[in-house]
């Protein structure tokens, strides 16, 4: 199967928009589109928010396409603190990869490439926060040498989720 890696450009907004909404229901809408489930979608996952992250740092966004069409996002933001230990420094906030997708490589291909980016700026590690009932992604990331170092709670509106926190050397 022949997967394209690249950084996101503009014109990506609306299709990242979808893809972003479709992974994010599928994963964590387990007990339907709530009220408060769908105020964060629509805000976290808008063209306009998508479009601004995309310009002011074009390394942020990595897409992965087939067949010229988006299958699979990787999103970093720069500089965060993390939620348990004192570092700062870039967190994996988003890896998500269309359903049909899964299992053929494409997590890790946009895994290696945010990789790539980050050691040409010199950094060393990088985090992120999963789901804790998220297995397939925390056995992923098992498997691509993040550490569990703790648990840190997500605050929608009402409802808290309860996340590992992991960290990776590179």
């Amino acid at each position: 199967m022949p997967i394209t890696i690249r950084k996101a450009v503009i014109e990506d907004s609306r299709k990242l928009s979808i893809l972003y909404k479709q992974v994010y229901i599928k994963t964590y809408g387990t007990d339907g589109v709530s009220d408060e489930f769908a105020n964060f979608i629509v805000e976290q996952f808008s063209v306009s928010r998508i479009e601004k992250t995309i310009a002011s740092n074009p390394n942020h966004i990595i897409v992965a396409e087939y067949k010229n069409n988006l299958i699979g996002v990787l999103e970093i933001e720069f500089d965060k603190k993390c939620h348990i230990t004192e570092i700062i420094a870039p967190e994996l906030n988003k890896l998500y990869i269309l359903e049909w997708f899964c299992n053929t490589g494409v997590g890790e291909k946009l895994l290696k490439e945010a990789e790539r980016t980050l050691i040409s700026l010199n950094i060393k590690q990088y985090w992120l926060w999963v789901l804790d009932s998220n297995l397939r992604a925390i056995s992923f990331y098992k498997k691509h040498s993040f550490k569990i170092v703790g648990r840190a709670p997500f605050t929608m509106e009402e409802n808290t989720y309860n996340n590992i926190v992991m960290i990776k050397k590179i």
